[in-house]
């Protein structure tokens, strides 16, 4: 069975100019994430797609493949991802060969391990069009998130049968995706995220931070240093 990575790294960033290719732990963060790709020897080849000649320059010294700069209709911010997906891995079908497996790595999401990228392949199987990671929500729908209904009033998110919930611990569990990692069959790429069948990994919170902000870097950095400490 083949597999292929992706990673999409767009040139622009608002939140922290040139992120993809900022030094973390002195690599650009976007080599973080080709090295957990190319560890696990379920994967066989690493593709990126980027607007950005410098990130291209960078991916390729690390290791990745980057087969053409990324047209600008796929590359603004609000460019959804799953078609930038499809872009890519409809040219690596082409131009290169057929594949089985796609799994899409965040470059912003530096803390995943390759265990978690091996768990979620695992998780791909013939009765699953797409695997998706999360981590238990903090706040929860059933118990403490609210919001403003059609009649102005203030009420839970979400209703439970026979009334409300009285401690989370008794409400349903609710996750909220971390972005990390997607894998979806080739086959079932085009149906996206919502209209098949999905199964969830389950991270925990502290390697589901999401690169937004200087100080998700900064706590990212931390964190990752602390491991690299107690490693040694």
């Amino acid at each position: 069975m083949k597999t292929i990575a992706t990673i999409c790294a767009r040139g622009g960033s608002v939140g922290v100019p040139r992120k993809n290719i900022a030094p973390l732990m002195g690599r650009p963060l976007i080599a973080h994430t080709i090295a957990q790709a190319l560890a696990v020897p379920g994967i066989d080849a690493v593709y990126v797609s980027t607007d950005d000649g410098e990130i291209a320059r960078v991916a390729e010294a690390h290791g990745a493949r980057v087969p053409f700069l990324r047209p600008g209709e796929l590359s603004t911010s609000t460019a959804p991802k799953v078609p930038v997906i499809q872009h890519l891995c409809d040219h690596v079908a082409r131009e290169v060969g057929a594949f089985d497996r796609i799994v899409d790595l965040d470059p912003t999401s530096p803390l995943r391990t390759i265990g978690d990228i091996e768990a979620c392949l695992a998780l791909l199987d013939g009765e699953t069009d797409a695997v998706i990671t999360g981590f238990e929500a903090e706040k929860n729908p059933y118990f403490n998130m609210v919001e403003r209904k059609p009649d102005g009033n203030i009420g839970l998110v979400c209703s439970s049968p026979g009334g409300g919930v009285v401690a989370r611990q008794l409400a349903p569990a609710v996750y909220s995706m971390n972005a990390s990692i997607y894998v979806w069959h080739a086959h079932t790429l085009a149906k996206g995220l919502w209209n098949g069948r999905l199964k969830l990994h389950v991270m925990p919170r502290e390697r589901s931070i999401d690169i937004d902000s200087p100080l998700d870097f900064r706590i990212v950095e931390m964190l990752m240093q602390s491991a690299k400490e107690q490693a040694q």
